[in-house]
């Protein structure tokens, strides 16, 4: 009662060559052929990856400043400094 033996596996692709017709089961098959070598490429670029050693990207100059940020960073050190003042100020 285990397994699919040889009987069965040719009635299922009769069935399945009745169903879908002997042009579509060719594209079929040529596109899960595609996919299982795309797969098989992808696993050993992975693993070609791994092999190597990660390399460490140099900075060759500053870092570009942006008016916008440069803004918002100036106007939260004010309120920082108004808040510390104001509470260095009082005495509880």
């Amino acid at each position: 009662m285990g397994g699919l033996g040889m009987r069965e596996l040719v009635v299922i692709l009769l069935v399945v060559l009745v169903v879908f017709g002997a042009k579509k089961l060719r594209s079929v098959g040529s596109d899960l052929g595609a996919a299982v070598r795309g797969f098989k490429k992808s696993m050993s670029e992975g693993e070609e990856e791994q092999s190597t050693p990660p390399q460490q990207i140099r900075s060759e100059g500053a870092d570009a400043e942006f008016p916008e940020v440069a803004k918002k960073s100036d106007a939260k050190e004010r309120t920082e400094h108004l808040i510390c003042s104001r509470a260095g100020s009082r005495r509880f």
